[in-house]
């Protein structure tokens, strides 16, 4: 079969686009199962094929050029093409996988699925809680809900919703009148401990010499608050049914959290979204507008 004279050949165009989203010819030889120097041997042949530099090198790093960051934008548009047009072809699939987190999907999503599927009986919703990155590139999820800062590189985010912080804890242990007196009890830690260096940066307060107890999820810290092991900091979305029903108290002041403490629906950049995912990410987003109305 005579191959055409103005296409590249695909194996360049896949390690480019790769190298090009990663910025790194090591990890794009990691996610194609290549070795680096055969990365380098695909870009060497397509920039020659093109008669230009794609990728200028600094010592060890590299940055896309001016032509470069050009043909990056057509070939991710033509993948993404294809990729639509295979799942034409192939009948859309009614399930939608989605990388979230344990303690989200538990304390959030799970209760309101049950809207979801009185209005779309179809879509079959695949929940994967993990803690771990996901590689959305590759396929492995559909959609991811990630937790943090506005940081995610190669990926398309939107906002879901911001999040408010405060202690909590059970009702049975020593109170809590105002914020120092939280450094009586033993601090309940996740990985993740910006929620409350935001809270006792606004209240006042020194965490320096607070007892701690790191635990690995969200939904373990939760947990220890409500059998009276120390304080966790309450992200008031996904405490508030245990607010209602007396399992936690929260009885100091609410803090806003900046930009690092939001919730973020992500999905892969210029990959179109199958029929099943663009439904999910619609219903998701109208929940979390209708919760912070609510709210």
């Amino acid at each position: 079969m005579r191959r055409s004279a103005t296409l590249p050949p695909l194996p360049s165009l896949r390690a480019f686009a790769a190298v090009g989203r990663l910025l790194s010819f090591r990890k794009a030889g990691e996610e194609l199962l290549i070795t680096q120097s055969a990365v380098s041997h695909h870009v060497k042949q397509l920039e020659d094929y093109l008669g230009t530099a794609l990728f200028e090198r600094h010592g060890r790093t590299i940055s896309l050029t001016p032509a470069g960051r050009s043909f990056l934008a057509r070939v991710d548009a033509g993948f993404a093409a294809i990729e639509a047009g295979v799942r034409e072809v192939r009948g859309d699939p009614s399930t939608v996988r989605v990388s979230l987190l344990p303690s989200f999907a538990a304390n959030w999503l799970v209760p309101r699925l049950p809207r979801l599927r009185a209005l779309n009986p179809d879509i079959v919703v695949d929940l994967d809680p993990s803690l771990e990155t996901v590689d959305l590139g590759q396929g492995t999820a559909d959609l991811a809900i990630r937790y943090g800062a506005p940081d995610w590189p190669g990926l398309e985010a939107e906002c879901l919703m911001r999040e408010a912080v405060t202690p909590v804890l059970s009702g049975n242990i020593k109170p809590l009148r105002e914020p120092r007196d939280v450094l009586r009890h033993t601090l309940l830690l996740s990985r993740r401990e910006t929620d409350w260096q935001v809270w006792a940066e606004a209240c006042g307060v020194d965490l320096a010499e607070a007892r701690t107890l790191q635990l690995v999820d969200y939904n373990l810290v939760l947990q220890a608050a409500a059998e009276g092991q120390g304080v966790a900091m309450g992200r008031l979305s996904l405490v508030r049914e245990r607010l209602r029903t007396g399992a936690l108290i929260a009885p100091l002041p609410v803090v806003s959290a900046p930009d690092g403490a939001a919730y973020w629906l992500l999905c892969a950049k210029g990959r179109a979204p199958s029929r099943s995912a663009a439904i999910f990410r619609q219903w998701l987003l109208a929940e979390a507008r209708m919760f912070a109305e609510a709210a």
